[in-house]
């Protein structure tokens, strides 16, 4: 890594390198001017340099056309060199423009005549500050590499669309951070019934995702096992007591939404725990799915009922977490009612779900999304 010694006097160039050759750095460069300074590193306008690994930069303050200050502006500018250190070595004494320099982003002063054991314990301070820096961007490199990860494993357990001679099965999933906390699955269970299931997990971020992942991986074995709704709502619960920590005040839970379609006696059958009340079309006359039990996890017993829904011809469900509504509220100033969700819903009904979410809330609306965004759709052939 290098050292640049940027100073109009070559004499203090050499006083400078002289010094810290006796210190044992080696890789020392020198410009005399900003503009020399902005063609080794290709910056400031200046045509592309090769890559220059730089670990410090030593600049006079009064220079000819650029002076210091200036140029360490352009030059922490550059987002390659934004957390280089730049040391003043400078015989103005002005606390105004120290101060001026320091605002710029230089990291520390030197004042001439140079004293070398201040210079080296100058530069020794900032080297470590460099160094703690790149530690952390390695960290940080790391770490989203390692989130990327967690989030391609968490999309390649959701389930994919079903579109066959039966129903259309599909949905929207916009998650507020690199990990969410909601979690879909569908599968075909026979000829003609078809299952699904809908959770949004306390919270969100890494650690609501970890637990919801534990859950996705348990929730296909005890739905496939076991035929009874209530029995399915029990097991899963009794999951999510085993998570609960020791003296910990806060315990997870998910609340969750799950039906049964048969196409051949055209009924729909649910359990609905503590989630936002799905919106069924049943030959176009809307229905809720509302709750019929508390959140899984928040109590060690679980009182379950399931619902019940029939229709002649056609049936459309849209299932949705809380994300959405809280999405409309914060565009809308207020939390939608049903009779809004029904009329955005059916207005919108041929719209597959991102489109639908798309239209509810519209990407332009300037709205921070604070939570995840799940929206599944049903419809009947």
């Amino acid at each position: 890594m290098s050292i640049i010694i940027v100073d109009d006097n070559a004499t203090n160039q050499l006083i400078i390198q002289t010094i810290l050759n006796k210190a044992g750095y080696r890789n020392l460069l020198t410009a005399s001017s900003a503009h020399e300074l902005y063609d080794m590193l290709g910056t400031g306008g200046s045509a592309a340099a090769a890559d220059l690994d730089v670990e410090l930069i030593l600049m006079d303050m009064m220079m000819p056309d650029i002076d210091g200050i200036e140029a360490c502006r352009t030059v922490l500018r550059d987002c390659r060199y934004k957390d280089i250190p730049i040391i003043f070595v400078t015989a103005v004494g002005d606390s105004n423009k120290m101060a001026e320099a320091l605002d710029a982003g230089a990291s520390d002063y030197v004042m001439k005549p140079i004293n070398r054991m201040e210079l080296l314990a100058r530069i020794r301070s900032a080297m470590r500050l460099k160094q703690e820096i790149d530690r952390h961007k390695e960290r940080d490199k790391n770490m989203r590499y390692n989130l990327e990860l967690a989030k391609q494993v968490q999309l390649s357990v959701l389930s994919t669309e079903i579109d066959d001679e039966n129903v259309r099965i599909n949905a929207a999933y916009q998650p507020s951070s690199e990990l969410a906390g909601d979690f879909y699955n569908w599968y075909r269970i026979d000829k003609n019934r078809y299952g699904v299931i809908l959770l949004d997990m306390m919270g969100h971020g890494i650690s609501s995702s970890l637990v919801c992942m534990y859950i996705s991986s348990v929730l296909r074995d005890t739905i496939t096992r076991m035929n009874d709704m209530e029995q399915v709502m029990h097991e899963l619960n009794r999951y999510m007591n085993q998570l609960h920590i020791k003296d910990e005040l806060m315990n997870y839970y998910f609340t969750a939404i799950y039906l049964v379609l048969d196409v051949e006696n055209k009924t729909i059958e649910y359990v609905n725990a503590g989630h936002p009340p799905g919106i069924a079309f049943l030959d176009g006359k809307p229905a809720l799915l509302e709750p019929c039990c508390s959140a899984i996890g928040l109590f060690n017993k679980l009182k379950v009922s399931k619902g019940r829904l029939q229709y002649e011809k056609d049936a459309g469900i849209v299932l949705y977490t809380d994300g959405l509504t809280d999405g409309i509220a914060a565009i809308t100033g207020e939390e939608p009612s049903y009779d809004t969700l029904i009329d955005l819903m059916r207005n919108n009904e041929q719209l597959d779900p991102s489109g639908l979410v798309a239209a509810m809330i519209p990407q332009d609306s300037g709205t921070v999304q604070k939570d995840d965004i799940c929206l599944v759709t049903l419809y009947t052939k």
